[in-house]
């Protein structure tokens, strides 16, 4: 549980750092987004392996449509990865649709993992997700709303979308975390 919990504090500073501390951030250069970078690698390995290798402690019995949530939350948290940087006709709908598309995965995992675990990297995931909006906000008042895309664009990011999540429910299956019930 230790790793999990260090990938996840590291995950919040390497993220938190160009948001609180952006005259530090700056005076490291070109040398610091590799640091950085590196910081958040290095997090996501630790969360990895901190999550499979921790022990089961029951939190609460998530409900049983849970499942059926998760995998449409999937869905749309996907379709908002990709969001800002398509071709879609939606694209400038939300200043950070990363972010909200975090938040729905989060959030979708929630609802189908009850352990101490799952709470400590989604809630931990969520939570940051949730902060880091209003950081930037403050940090870059200031935001162009990009054209909007086309139909074409519409289609091509929903049809991208559908596949990764085959992708993503074939390696979770893969696993041993089935996606879909029964």
């Amino acid at each position: 549980m230790t790793l999990l919990v260090l990938g996840v504090v590291l995950w919040i500073a390497a993220h938190f750092y160009k948001r609180l501390m952006p005259t530090a951030r700056a005076s490291m250069g070109d040398k610091g987004k590799g640091l950085i970078a590196l910081l958040i690698l290095v997090s996501v390995v630790l969360m990895v392996i901190g999550y499979r290798g921790a022990d089961y402690v029951d939190v609460y019995n998530p409900p049983a449509w849970g499942i059926h949530a998760n995998n449409l939350l999937m869905l749309i948290a996907i379709i908002l990865l990709g969001l800002g940087n398509s071709k879609s006709r939606f694209r400038g709908a939300m200043r950070h649709p990363m972010l909200a598309g975090v938040r729905a995965w989060a959030f979708g995992h929630l609802l189908v993992n009850g352990d101490l675990a799952s709470v400590i990297l989604f809630g931990g995931l969520f939570l940051w997700a949730f902060v880091q909006v209003p950081l930037i906000n403050r940090a870059e008042p200031e935001w162009t709303k990009p054209e909007p895309g086309t139909l074409v664009g519409d289609i091509r990011l929903l049809v991208i979308a559908g596949v990764l999540l085959v992708v993503i429910a074939f390696v979770h299956n893969w696993l041993g975390y089935p996606v879909f019930p029964g």
